[in-house]
């Protein structure tokens, strides 16, 4: 009868009433842009931003191309002004409600809507809703938006203080703090109507809100109560329908709704639920719903919501060395395998949903399970927690503030509540989210860098400061997230990380961002002793191939010296870093090309160390999030993943050092110890393997043993005295172990010690979308690579003698070229 109801209401909709709530898309009509005080106009592109509408109109160069870079600065001095007409009919002013949305406006904005001023905003990351329906007019209406400088504004705010705080004027403007220039981005600081526009007409009755809360998940049984805020124009009785996609199920609801905000409650059963997992260890099922309200037969509005059934929780407990830092998915611990990731671009209106869809998938291809959402950019689109939902990526989710401290006037912590309750409300149904955090590193700014002695602190400033650190990271946003969320969604870590690397305790409590290599100039080798229990950033830099640069450089600037190489580093001693780690283990290249590629390499190589590092110390480490997965631009960094989405060395190598059956070798005091780590939730036996091979293919020595190892955990399966190999050359000798279908290969010396010969590589053509690689010796490092853009499933690889190795291309290609390690040692 239910089903027959809402069938009967469908058809009255779909035939009689084109429901009632509809929505106007005012970013496609002719919009133009100017500097204030300029009276010639220009066409503007909406969503976008005024660097992007500035090259679109050729009237500067591309941003990212050369050293461009710094003749753009004057345009954040600059306020400018974006408008267009619209036109309205008759009937749709008779709506009840006419609303004017602007999901995003960056950053200081005033609105002008047929000459009157309707709104002031000063967030980038709020969304502004306008009451219109009193400004608007039948025929042509006029939208005029002024942006205001940001830089200008934060100086201002700046100046009120008697002290000055750390990063100056951004920390004062609520936008993505990295468009201010960071060590691996550019500065652009962005103005514009950054996401779409529109005009939404509602009468009687809308919904505002859904979001849901989990009271009891197990295997027979998920009870969940729905939370549906909808707003009443006029007194009456409604309807509301809850439409489960997947079973057919339909809750009908029956109300009587007085003018207003009311909240409906409707408690919810899923029999026999299907749990959301993560990549790795299960399927990211999803239930899809449809909400929708009624009232007389007409349909009012209707949303979509999407959720997982899946528990989260944090784990600190103490123990003999500190306490512990974990996640439990659905009771179950998992050791936490991902990166931060950054936003993808410099001027974000670039972002389509497809480059969000296809930066998770290739997070996915990587055995990747998390990503951390770092605090200096932005809270993403839909279609990146979207994505993750549906690959079981789980999220880390900052909010948006970082490196830095930050005022705590009252103006500025208001405004600030109201972006965490237009991101939480957005993002809570997330099944991804597992995390909610403050802020990236300003408390171990505070503590660890020095601010108080470098900004001449008093103690009544520090005071002052630090008085304002709590107000914002330990009150106002906890107690807003404790008024948002439901208990099993609500955890909450004030800064990441929770102490500062230089300190013991960052690596037996908390989360932890080491850095003793890169910036403190340790060696790889470190990475095996300074573990902590969850490693929330650590990296090194790896340089794009050369098609990349190419893309933003002359042929002339591909070189260590050009004004244009030089602008795509922005650490200060990026590229002096890289040379003197490389000099360290390879023989430095010559050849411009080759260098890039051995940098890709050197970056891989100590990300292997780090990243084996922390699984084989499971379950004292429970996750390895290095940094950072993309680039917002073409340039040298920390990412795997260049800003063009190419895979560098290090994302192969991270895909392999992921996988959820893991053998790692350690070189641990007098023995060679191999570890089998399982992240799987299945006991494994088998055969262990092992030989000792020369370059040449000669078998030096040779072992097996029969071994068996538990669920979620990491065992040494073989120990190796190093005497027993003390008779071999070990410069031209590997270890190669076998389990089951895992494989890996361990190497003695470092590669630029290797005495590796010239490889005779045969590449063969088995399908159009298949080829087989070989060697007659060891080869290392095995780079394939082409003029057309493909895509290899495998590469940067080593490949045993006579080893014979199938990979997949993305599409048929011709004249496949090849590199390996000992063409750059010449």
């Amino acid at each position: 009868m239910v089903k027959d109801i809402f069938v009967f209401l469908c058809s009255l909709n779909c035939f009689f009433f084109f429901g009632q709530t509809s929505y106007r898309n005012l970013s496609t009509e002719n919009w133009t842009f100017n500097k204030q005080n300029e009276t010639k106009k220009h066409k503007a592109t909406i969503p976008g931003t005024i660097h992007t509408d500035l090259f679109q109109n050729q009237l500067i160069p591309d941003p990212f191309f050369g050293a461009n870079e710094k003749q753009l600065q004057w345009i954040e001095n600059e306020n400018w002004e974006y408008e267009t007409h619209f036109s309205l009919t008759k009937s749709e002013l008779k709506n009840e409600n006419i609303e004017m949305e602007f999901e995003g406006l960056d950053t200081y904005a005033t609105v002008f809507l047929n000459g009157n001023v309707v709104l002031e905003a000063d967030n980038m990351f709020r969304k502004w809703i306008i009451s219109a329906k009193s400004h608007l007019k039948m025929g042509t209406n006029h939208l005029k938006v002024v942006f205001h400088s940001a830089v200008k504004k934060g100086n201002e705010e700046a100046k009120k203080l008697s002290y000055t705080l750390p990063e100056k004027e951004r920390v004062f403007v609520r936008k993505a703090q990295y468009q201010f220039g960071w060590d691996w981005g550019p500065r652009f600081v962005t103005a514009g109507i950054w996401k779409p526009v529109q005009l939404k007409f509602w009468n009687s009755a809308k919904i505002e809100n859904i979001k849901y809360s989990q009271d009891e998940l197990n295997e027979s049984l998920a009870e969940l109560e729905f939370i549906i805020d909808v707003n009443v124009e006029k007194n009456g009785k409604y309807v509301l329908l809850i439409y489960n996609d997947i079973t057919g199920k339909i809750d009908e609801l029956f109300v009587n709704l007085k003018k207003g905000i009311t909240s409906i409650k409707n408690p919810y059963k899923i029999e026999s639920p299907k749990f959301w997992w993560c990549n790795g260890l299960g399927k990211p099922n999803l239930y899809n719903f449809s909400i929708e309200l009624y009232q007389k037969g007409k349909s009012l509005d209707k949303k979509k919501l999407n959720i997982g059934l899946r528990t989260i929780e944090l784990i600190q407990e103490k123990d003999q060395i500190g306490s512990s830092f974990y996640f439990k998915l659905n009771g179950k611990s998992v050791f936490m395998k991902g990166a931060n990731f950054v936003p993808p671009d410099s001027f974000l209106p670039r972002v389509s949903d497809s480059i969000y869809y296809s930066l998770v998938a290739n997070a996915k291809k990587a055995n990747m399970n998390m990503l951390r959402v770092w605090g200096g950019g932005v809270y993403f689109d839909d279609a990146f927690y979207e994505a993750c939902d549906a690959n079981g990526i789980l999220v880390w989710q900052d909010f948006m503030f970082a490196c830095s401290m930050y005022p705590g006037d009252k103006k500025f912590v208001e405004n600030v509540k109201q972006e965490v309750i237009d991101n939480v409300n957005r993002l809570q149904n997330h099944p991804s989210i597992a995390i909610w955090c403050g802020n990236n590193e300003n408390d171990e700014g505070w503590n660890n860098w020095g601010w108080q002695k470098q900004f001449n602190y008093s103690k009544a400033d520090s005071t002052q400061i630090w008085n304002d650190y709590k107000k914002v990271f330990h009150e106002m946003i906890p107690q807003t997230l404790d008024s948002l969320l439901s208990k099993e969604k609500n955890i909450y870590w004030s800064s990441s990380p929770s102490k500062g690397w230089g300190r013991k305790e960052s690596l037996t409590q908390g989360d932890v961002h080491y850095w003793g290599v890169w910036w403190g100039k340790e060696p790889f080798e470190i990475y095996e002793k300074k573990v902590g229990r969850f490693v929330s950033e650590y990296g090194f830099q790896g340089m794009p191939n050369m098609e990349t640069l190419q893309k933003v450089m002359t042929q002339e600037d591909l070189n260590f010296t050009s004004e244009a190489f030089k602008n795509h580093q922005k650490h200060p001693t990026g590229y002096e870093t890289i040379n003197e780690y490389m000099e360290r283990d390879y023989v430095v290249p010559k050849d411009f090309e080759d260098y890039l590629y051995v940098s890709q390499l050197l970056q891989a190589r100590g990300m292997k160390t780090a990243i084996e590092a922390h699984r084989r110390a499971k379950p004292y480490c429970m996750g390895t999030l290095y940094w950072q997965l993309n680039d917002c631009w073409p340039v040298t960094s920390w990412s795997s993943l260049d800003y063009f989405g190419n895979w560098k060395a290090f994302q192969y190598q991270a895909k392999r050092s992921f996988e959820n059956l893991l053998l790692s070798v350690a070189n641990e005091n007098d023995k060679y110890k191999v570890y089998l780590v399982n992240d799987d939730f299945e006991n494994y036996s088998g055969k262990l393997e092992l030989e000792l091979l020369s370059f040449d293919g000669k078998l030096l020595w040779k072992t097996f043993k029969e071994i068996a190892i538990e669920e979620n955990s990491s065992t040494v399966v073989y120990e190796i005295p190093k005497t027993e190999f003390e008779k071999f050359d070990l410069r031209n000798s590997v270890l190669h172990i076998r389990f089951n279908q895992v494989e890996s290969n361990y190497f003695f010396v470092k590669p630029k010690d290797m005495k590796l010969s010239k490889p005779n590589i045969q590449i063969q053509n088995i399908d159009e979308f298949t080829i087989e690689i070989s060697s007659d010796v060891l080869t290392k490092d095995v780079f394939i690579y082409s003029e057309t853009e493909v895509f290899f499933e495998d590469n940067y690889f080593d490949l045993l003698p006579k080893e014979k190795r199938f990979i997949k291309l993305s599409k048929p290609v011709q004249n496949i070229k090849v590199k390996s390690l000992f063409d750059t040692m010449q």
